[in-house]
């Protein structure tokens, strides 16, 4: 155990340690009816991309398109998988490990690839909450179903919600009352926009419309 931590192994064992830890955590919060994946999204879900080179460069990593959980996860497998075979393979080859600072950079290079183009093919297969078709203000009296989580308030769940034209929208919804919930499998119907993705909502008062 001691040599994964030595000075030219300890970037990736570290990121297969933090790798471990968000399994982890999504294992534990999915068996208390939540998902940190969501919880991560609604983090960052209401803000923008910035102008400039740094907006680009967010767009050109999927960021806001794929679920920022998913990109983590891609992240650190393959940066922490590229770092331990350059430097298996140097130490089998040359009999030495490469420099830390070059086995990083290599690493790092891989893993930004693998987000754009596993990233790339997972935002074709996962049904995002992005529509140029309809402002978010223009869901409030749509239907939908929570998908993941109990929505307490000030604690949003992920709900599923179709416009007009039938395209889905995955969005942040919790209850008016402070004692109320909506738990995972609910009925609901959108009341109140607040900001970016996240809603009031109410039981469905009539489920038939669903």
């Amino acid at each position: 155990m001691s040599s994964l931590f030595s000075s030219a192994l300890w970037p990736f064992a570290l990121a297969t340690v933090v790798l471990l830890g968000v399994a982890a955590a999504e294992a534990l919060s999915l068996l208390v009816g939540a998902s940190i994946s969501h919880w991560f999204d609604g983090a960052v879900g209401d803000a923008d991309h910035p102008d400039g080179p740094a907006g680009t460069a967010l767009g050109w990593l999927h960021i806001g398109k794929v679920p920022l959980l998913a990109i983590l996860v891609i992240f650190l497998t393959t940066f922490a998988v590229t770092g331990f075979v350059c430097q298996l393979a140097a130490m089998s080859v040359i009999g030495h490990y490469l420099p830390t600072l070059l086995a990083v950079g290599v690493a790092l290079l891989c893993a930004v690839l693998a987000v754009r183009v596993l990233g790339a093919a997972l935002g074709k297969l996962i049904p995002r909450d992005e529509s140029t078709a309809v402002t978010d203000a223009s869901l409030v009296g749509r239907v939908g179903t929570i998908v993941i989580g109990t929505a307490r308030a000030g604690r949003p769940a992920q709900a599923r919600i179709h416009d007009e034209h039938g395209t889905v929208h995955y969005v942040m919804v919790e209850p008016e009352g402070p004692d109320e919930s909506l738990e995972a499998g609910a009925s609901v119907l959108l009341v109140r926009h607040l900001s970016g993705r996240r809603f009031h909502a109410i039981h469905n008062p009539k489920p038939e419309l669903l």
